[in-house]
């Protein structure tokens, strides 16, 4: 369904001056790392589904809700742990979407050295059927000169919707893919040399790009999806920052604009300093009371929101 408070590029959106909204808790599964939150709106509440580590750094999933979108309560499980060898050392980054009642969650299923894009469905957002690798063989890395040289996915993100028939998944860390499928569950990708979207040599998306957040469909007929892209000297010398990208329902294999400067940047002492300095990552976007809510992790480290009011252009 289309929103007409959406337009692109979406924003501009300011973050939230006592963020960060959630930090690591206690000794048990969320005590060292918590970020890359899901988002979704469920009955007037935000609900979060957020990754969580403690020291051995085996990523779980979390669940928190707020009546207001920037105070959240936490329930002390998470709703989603490794149960597989694909996943035995994480399940990562969460995205979210639902369909007819379902909730289709994607993640990453790390072993210690493959990551795969994995799909799970729920009906309460607690309890979880595991569907495993949704593109098992695909590298996202295939079309640049570094990288993993093996099957490598991340970062899928599921249109709502179905356009002609079939529903699109857009995924990809490295660069951008999309797959289809007509029951949401098997997905078919398209040719692993054939891109939708590349990082820009020399620009501040020069080293990768990735799918954020699902998107918002406009009301003139666009998906507009809020990315991640980077910078990085090395693994862990890296700066990501957010930005947009746009796609006509006409066509949803093409990308038909993209920001040429990042809606979002690491600036806070949170954004800069943490496990991974220098990172904004975004993975959760909603429309909330008349606010859009961009919910975003900070170095690897803490959790934050960042706010556009259409009504006002800024935070109030």
């Amino acid at each position: 369904m289309a929103d007409s408070a959406a337009t692109f590029p979406l924003g501009p959106f300011t973050p939230y001056p006592q963020n960060p909204i959630l930090r690591p808790q206690g000794t048990g599964w969320e005590s060292s790392n918590l970020y890359n939150p899901a988002a979704i709106v469920v009955e007037d509440q935000v609900v979060l589904l957020y990754r969580g580590h403690s020291i051995d750094l085996i990523s779980r999933i979390g669940i928190a809700t707020s009546t207001d979108g920037f105070h959240f309560e936490r329930e002390p499980d998470p709703v989603l742990v490794p149960e597989h060898d694909y996943e035995r050392k994480g399940c990562e980054d969460p995205r979210v979407s639902r369909i007819d009642g379902t909730y289709y969650l994607t993640y990453t299923g790390f072993d210690g050295a493959t990551a795969q894009l994995c799909l799970a469905t729920s009906t309460d957002l607690r309890s979880w059927t595991k569907h495993g690798p949704i593109v098992p063989g695909f590298n996202t890395w295939a079309t640049l000169p570094y990288g993993p040289d093996k099957p490598w996915s991340k970062a899928g993100v599921i249109h709502p919707e179905p356009v002609d028939g079939h529903y699109y998944l857009y995924f990809g860390e490295g660069a951008i893919f999309y797959a289809t499928s007509t029951d949401l569950l098997h997905w078919t990708p398209c040719p692993n040399d054939r891109p939708i979207h590349s990082p820009t040599p020399g620009r501040w998306d020069g080293t990768l790009v990735e799918i954020g957040a699902p998107p918002v469909v406009t009301a003139d007929g666009l998906l507009i999806f809020l990315t991640n892209a980077a910078t990085a000297k090395s693994p862990t010398d890296v700066d990501y920052r957010c930005g947009q990208l746009a796609i006509a329902l006409s066509d949803p294999t093409q990308v038909i604009a993209a920001t040429t400067v990042p809606w979002l940047e690491p600036r806070s002492t949170e954004d800069t300093h943490g496990m991974i300095p220098g990172v904004t990552f975004v993975e959760g976007l909603v429309y909330f009371r008349g606010r859009w809510l961009a919910y975003y992790g900070q170095s690897d480290t803490t959790l934050a929101v960042a706010v556009y009011d259409p009504r006002t252009d800024t935070y109030r």
